[in-house]
C-alpha cells in the first residue's frame, strides 16, 4: 500500500469514485502515466487474508454487500404504477462494497462482446418500445483492449471455434476441466454444437507476480485469498499505489459533485468512516460507481444549473437499465461429479450467440456450466434439491447427501434490451443513514428476453440430456428481481439528446466530467460485460493521457 496521500483542498488531477472494475483499471492507467489521482471507495480496504469461506456470512449476512446492511436500503418495483417496496435480501442491485468492487467476488467469466454487438441496430433494425441503438465504436476500435486486458489483468483461456477477432493469444493456458466441463462437451458435441474452454480472470498457473488458483471452490460471491482472481484489487490498485501518483480512501461514500459558476465539476463531497462530512478538490472527476451508484450520484449532484441531476440535460441518467438474461438448468448423474472443487466455469457453448429471426424474437447468448449451489453447502441445503424433493425429516437428509455430490446447473447468460422505463431513481420516501434518497430499481425484462431465456433454458436441458443427466429439472423463467450486472444507465453516444457521455466517455454536458463503468454500456452484450467495462477503461485513460498530454483537458 502507498503512503501517498494528497490535501482535500488542494486540486488532484483526477477523483475517481469507484475502485471497481473501470475505476481501478483508470487509477492504474493515470498515476503511471504521471497525474495525481485519488480514488474514494464506499467500502473497506480488504487484502487477500482477511477473505475467509464463511458462508453464513458471505452469503446470508451479506458481508461483501456492506452498505445494504448499514443503513443504505434499495427499494424495488416492477413498474412506475407500483409502490416501491425495500428488497436487501438479497438487494435488487447486487455488488460488492470494498475496494475492488465487484471485480473482487464475482465469477470471473470474461467474454469479449463480438462485432456483431456494436452494430445490432444496423443489421437487425429497431425494436418497438425500446432504446435500441448501434454503439458509437466499433469492435475494431476496442479489440485492442480487450487485448490489453488479457495480458495486464491476466485472463486464462484458448481461443475457440466461435471466438472474435483477436490480436494476440491468451497470456496463459485454460483453467483444468471440471466434471461439468466434461459433460457439457459430451453434451453438446451429441447435439452438433463446439463448446469451447471459458476464458476466465482466474490464473491457471502464476503470472505477474501471483499465484496460480488453488481450487478451493469459493469463487462466486467470495474474495480471494490466494490473489489468483484478476480483480483490480489484487492487480491495477497495488501498482496505482506503487506510482507515488495515487492515494486509495476507502470508507469515502460520495454523496454530492459540486460545480462551479462556470459548470465545471471542482469538488467531490464524501462522508468519511465515521460518517463526517469531508470534500477533495479536483481539476478532473471520473464517476466509475456501477450502473445504479453512478446515476444515483448525478440525481443527487442536482443545482440551479442542472435541475434535472449532473449531466442530465438528455434526461437519460438512469435510463436504459439493464441487467443481462439468466436461466438455468439442472442435471443429476450417476456418478459423483464433485463440483465443490475449483472455479465456477470451465466449458462454454457459444453456438447461440447471434440474433436468430427464426426464433421469432430478438436475442442471443452463452451457454456454461459449473456447481453455482454445489460449492456452499447452506445455500444448497435451501435451494440445491428439485421441487419435487422433501423440505424436511430423513428423506430430505437422505437426498441432500445423495444429490450434493451428483449435481450441475447448466446455465443460460444472455441479452436484455435497453427499455427505458426499466431505470435508476431517487425513492421519495426511503432515506439511508445520512438522509440520502435511496436507490430505487424499477424494472421488468422485455418479452423478448425472457423468450431468450427460456430458450436458453431448453438448450440446456437438452444438453444435460444428451450427457446422461438420470434426473433434469428447469426452474420457472420469471421477470429477474435481482441485478449483478448493472448496464446502460449512462449510455454512451454522438446525440446530446439521446445519451450521456461521448465516445471517449465525458458527460455532453460537463466538459471535465468522465462517466466509465456497466453505465456506459449502450446494448448488454451475451451475460458477461466485465470484460467490455474494462476495456472501455483502458480505452478512456488511453485518451485522457494522449489530451493530457496535448494539453486538450477542461479542467476545473
Amino acid at each position: 500500500m502507498s503512503n501517498t496521500t494528497f490535501a482535500t483542498r488542494k486540486a488532484v488531477d483526477f477523483v475517481i469514485v469507484g475502485s471497481g472494475s473501470a475505476g481501478g483499471v483508470l487509477a492504474r492507467e493515470l498515476s503511471q502515466a504521471g497525474m495525481d489521482v485519488v480514488v474514494l471507495e464506499q467500502g473497506p480496504y480488504l487484502r487477500a487474508p482477511d477473505f475467509h469461506h464463511d458462508e453464513f456470512s458471505v452469503i446470508f449476512q451479506n458481508e461483501m454487500l456492506s452498505g445494504v446492511t448499514k443503513g443504505d436500503p434499495q427499494t424495488f418495483r416492477r413498474s412506475e404504477n407500483e409502490q416501491a417496496q425495500i428488497q436487501d435480501q438479497p438487494p435488487i442491485a447486487f455488488y460488492a462494497r470494498m475496494v475492488g468492487g465487484s471485480s473482487a467476488h464475482f465469477t470471473g467469466n470474461y467474454w469479449r462482446f463480438r462485432p456483431v454487438d456494436f452494430k445490432e441496430k444496423s443489421l437487425l433494425g429497431g425494436i418497438e418500445g425500446t432504446g435500441f441503438t448501434d454503439w458509437p465504436i466499433s469492435y475494431d476500435d476496442l479489440e485492442p483492449y480487450y487485448t490489453k486486458v488479457d495480458w495486464e489483468v491476466g485472463v486464462s483461456g484458448v481461443p475457440g471455434p466461435n471466438e472474435p477477432p483477436r490480436s494476440k493469444p491468451y497470456p496463459v493456458p485454460p483453467l483444468p476441466v471440471k466434471s461439468s466441463g466434461v459433460l457439457l462437451e459430451k453434451g453438446a458435441r451429441k447435439l452438433g454444437l463446439n463448446p469451447q474452454p471459458a476464458p476466465m480472470a482466474i490464473l491457471s498457473q502464476p503470472y505477474n507476480g501471483r499465484p496460480g488458483c488453488i481450487h478451493c471452490g469459493f469463487c462466486i460471491g467470495f474474495g480471494c485469498e490466494v490473489n489468483a482472481k484478476s480483480s483490480t484489487l489484487a492487480t491495477m490498485i497495488p501498482q496505482a499505489e506503487a506510482s507515488g501518483h495515487c492515494e486509495v480512501r476507502p470508507d469515502s461514500t460520495v454523496i454530492r459533485l459540486e460545480t462551479n459558476d462556470k459548470g465545471l465539476v471542482n469538488e467531490v463531497v464524501y462522508r468519511d468512516a465515521e460518517g463526517n462530512e469531508q470534500a477533495q478538490k479536483a481539476k478532473m472527476v471520473i464517476v466509475a460507481a456501477n450502473g445504479a451508484e453512478t446515476p444515483r450520484l448525478l440525481l443527487l449532484s442536482e443545482s440551479s444549473r442542472f435541475p434535472d441531476g449532473l449531466a442530465n440535460a438528455s434526461g437519460k441518467v438512469g435510463k436504459y437499465l439493464m441487467f443481462n438474461g439468466h436461466s438455468a438448468a439442472h442435471g443429476v448423474f450417476t456418478e459423483p461429479l464433485n463440483e465443490y472443487k475449483s472455479v465456477q466455469v470451465t466449458r462454454i457453448v457459444m453456438d447461440y450467440y447471434n440474433s436468430d429471426p427464426k426464433r421469432g424474437f430478438y436475442g442471443g447468448g452463452g451457454i456454461d456450466a459449473r456447481p453455482l449451489l454445489q460449492s456452499y453447502p447452506i445455500f444448497y441445503a435451501m435451494a440445491g434439491l428439485p421441487p419435487d424433493a422433501p423440505t424436511w425429516g430423513a428423506e430430505y437428509k437422505q437426498m441432500l447427501a445423495d444429490y450434493y455430490l451428483r449435481n450441475m446447473l447448466v446455465t443460460g447468460n444472455s441479452t436484455s434490451l435497453p427499455v427505458e422505463s426499466n431505470n435508476v431513481t431517487l425513492d421519495p420516501e426511503q432515506k439511508d443513514q445520512w438522509g440520502r434518497p435511496s436507490l430505487r430499481i424499477t424494472y421488468h425484462d422485455h418479452p423478448d428476453d425472457l423468450n431468450m431465456m427460456k430458450f436458453l433454458q431448453e438448450r440446456s436441458a437438452a444438453i444435460l440430456d444428451a450427457a446422461g443427466a438420470e434426473k433434469i429439472w428447469t426452474p420457472e423463467v420469471v421477470p429477474q428481481n435481482l441485478g449483478a450486472h448493472l448496464l446502460g444507465t449512462c449510455r454512451m453516444g454522438t446525440d446530446p439528446d439521446e445519451s450521456v457521455i461521448n465516445p471517449l466517455h465525458r458527460a455532453h454536458d460537463v466538459p471535465n466530467l468522465y462517466i466509465c463503468d456497466g453505465s456506459s454500456l449502450v446494448t448488454s452484450g451475451r451475460g458477461q460485460p466485465t470484460m467490455t467495462i474494462q476495456a472501455l477503461a483502458f480505452r478512456a485513460a488511453d485518451n485522457l493521457i494522449k489530451s493530457a498530454r496535448a494539453g486538450e483537458l477542461t479542467t476545473a
